[in-house]
C-alpha cells in the first residue's frame, strides 16, 4: 500500500486529504508543520509528500529543499491558495513533481497523486553534458541542459505550461518534447498558431460550431480542442488572442468544458494546454490586453527558451545536424564546413535564432559545388538584432560568386581572404599587432610580414 504524508497547517485540509486518499487505498499520515514532517520523513519511508506552501515557521518551499536533501527521488506535490508564477518556478527548480492551486477538484488531485506515485519518467541524472540532443532538440549548453531537466520533471504532470522565447528559438519543439514524455503521449498533439487564424474564424476553429451558427455554417463542426481531447493543445503566440477568446479559454482551463459557437450543449474536454509567446505577457496585462487570471492559469510552470545568441556553444552541434539533414535531402555530399565559415557563424548574432541558422545551412548546401561549405556560400542577414549592418570584413566574403572564384583562381581568393581576416583582427584589437597575431594564431613576425605584403594601413 503506497504511503503518503500530507503537510498542512490547516486541520480541515489535512482531514480532507486523509479521508479522500484513504478511500483511494493509500496509507496517509499528516503533519501540521514542516519540522514534524522532516522528523517523520527521516523515520519512515513515504512514496509521496503533499505539502502546502504557506505555513507558519518553515514554509513549503524550504521544506521541499529539505526533503530533496533527505531523498532526492521522493516526489513532492506542492499546493497553495495563492497562485504565483515565481513560486511555481522555484518549486519546479527545487524538484517538485507538480504545483497545484486551491480550490482543486477531487479527480484532479487523485490523478496527480497516481501520476506521481507511478511516474517512471526520465530522471535528471540521465541528462548530462554528454547529451547532444533531447527529444529532437539539439544542444548541450548549460542553458539547454537546464531546460531538458525541467521538461523531464514537468512532462508527467498535467500542469499547464507557458513557454517564453523569441521567434525561431524552438518553442514548438519544447512543447512536443513535453507531450512526448507525458502520460498522454499516445493521444493527439494539436499545434495551433493563434495569429495564423483570422479573428472571425478563431472561435469556431478552437471550439467548433453548430449548423446555422453563422453564414456558411452548413453543418456541425468539431473544434480543435475536441480533436485534442485526452491529449495536448499547443497554443503558439497566445498573446494574440482576443478578449473574447481569452474568456472562453479560461473557462476550458477552469471547468474542462466548452460550448460550440451557436450551441447550447456543454461538452467536456480533458486537454493539457501548453502555451507559447514571444511577448511579455505581464506588460500585456498592465496594458489591459491580456487577462491576469488567464495568465496565472497558463503559467503554472513558466519556461524560457534562450535565443541562440545566448547559447553560441550549441552552434557547431546545430550546424552538423543541419548539414546531415539537408545533404541527404538535396542528395549532396556536403558533410563539412570550413573553419573560416564556422568562425563567421560563431560571430553572428542570429536575429532569427535556430530557424535562421537552419536556413543559412540549407542555402549554403544548395549553393556549394564542393563537399565543404566555404564562407562565400553563407548568406547572412544584412542586419543584426539591433539593426546595425554587418561589415563585409566580419563575414570574410572573399568572392561574391562561384564564377568569381574560378576567374580569380585559388591563390588570389585566399590572399584576399587572408587580407580581410588580418584587417578584421587589427580592428578588433584596436590596431595592436601583438594581440592581432594572438587572435589569428600566427607569430608576430609573420603578421608584420603579411601587413607589409598586403600594404595594410
Amino acid at each position: 500500500m503506497p504511503t503518503i504524508l500530507v503537510v498542512d497547517d490547516e486541520l480541515s485540509m489535512r482531514e480532507f486529504l486523509k479521508i479522500l486518499l484513504d478511500k483511494e487505498g493509500y496509507e496517509v499520515s499528516t503533519a501540521s508543520e514542516a519540522s514534524s514532517a522532516i522528523d517523520l520523513i527521516k523515520g519512515q519511508n513515504f512514496d509521496l509528500i503533499i505539502s502546502d506552501i504557506k505555513m507558519p515557521g518553515m514554509g513549503g518551499l524550504s521544506l521541499l529543499g529539505k526533503i530533496k536533501e533527505i531523498n532526492s527521488t521522493l516526489p513532492v506535490i506542492m499546493i497553495t491558495a495563492f497562485a504565483s508564477p515565481d513560486n511555481a518556478v522555484i518549486a519546479m527548480k527545487r524538484g517538485a513533481f507538480d504545483y497545484i492551486t486551491k480550490p482543486f477538484k477531487v479527480d484532479e488531485i487523485i490523478k496527480i497523486v497516481k501520476s506521481a506515485i507511478s511516474s517512471v519518467s526520465t530522471t535528471t541524472d540521465e541528462i548530462t553534458s554528454e547529451t547532444e540532443s533531447f527529444e529532437g532538440i539539439i544542444g548541450n549548453s548549460q542553458e539547454m541542459l537546464k531546460i531538458y531537466n525541467l521538461i523531464s520533471r514537468i512532462a508527467p504532470t498535467p500542469a499547464s505550461i507557458l513557454i517564453y522565447g523569441d521567434s525561431g528559438t524552438g518553442k514548438e519543439l519544447v512543447a512536443k518534447a513535453i507531450h512526448n514524455l507525458s502520460k498522454v503521449q499516445d493521444k493527439p498533439f494539436v499545434p495551433i498558431t493563434c495569429s495564423a487564424i483570422p479573428e472571425s474564424l478563431l472561435e469556431s476553429e478552437l471550439f467548433g460550431h453548430v449548423k446555422g451558427a453563422f453564414t456558411g455554417a452548413i453543418s456541425n463542426k468539431i473544434g480543435l480542442f475536441e480533436l485534442a481531447d485526452g491529449g495536448s493543445v499547443f497554443l503558439d503566440e497566445i498573446g494574440e488572442l482576443t478578449p473574447l477568446i481569452q474568456t472562453k479559454l479560461l473557462r476550458v482551463l477552469q471547468e474542462r468544458e466548452l460550448k460550440r459557437v451557436g450551441g447550447t450543449d456543454t461538452i467536456k474536454v480533458d486537454v493539457r494546454i501548453i502555451a507559447a509567446t514571444n511577448k511579455d505577457l505581464e506588460e500585456e496585462i498592465i496594458a489591459g490586453r491580456f487577462r491576469e487570471d488567464l495568465f496565472y492559469r497558463l503559467a503554472v510552470v513558466p519556461l524560457r527558451v534562450p535565443p541562440l545568441r545566448e547559447r553560441k556553444g550549441d552552434v557547431p552541434l546545430l550546424v552538423t545536424h543541419f548539414l546531415k539533414k539537408y545533404s541527404k535531402k538535396m542528395d549532396k555530399d556536403v558533410q563539412e564546413i570550413s573553419s573560416y565559415a564556422m568562425k563567421v557563424l560563431l560571430e553572428y548574432d542570429y536575429p532569427g535564432n535556430v530557424r535562421e541558422l537552419e536556413n543559412i545551412i540549407e542555402r549554403g548546401i544548395a549553393l556549394e559545388s564542393s563537399n565543404i561549405i566555404l564562407p562565400e556560400s553563407l548568406t547572412l542577414s544584412t542586419f543584426k538584432k539591433e539593426g546595425k549592418p554587418i561589415e563585409k570584413s566580419e563575414a570574410f566574403i572573399a568572392v561574391e560568386s562561384e564564377d568569381e572564384l574560378h576567374n580569380q583562381g585559388l591563390d588570389k581568393v585566399m590572399a584576399k581572404l587572408e587580407k580581410e581576416m588580418i584587417e578584421h583582427a587589427l580592428v578588433k584589437t584596436n590596431n595592436s599587432k601583438i594581440r592581432a597575431a594572438e587572435l589569428l594564431k600566427i607569430s608576430f613576425r609573420s603578421l608584420r610580414y603579411k601587413v607589409q605584403k598586403y600594404d595594410i594601413k
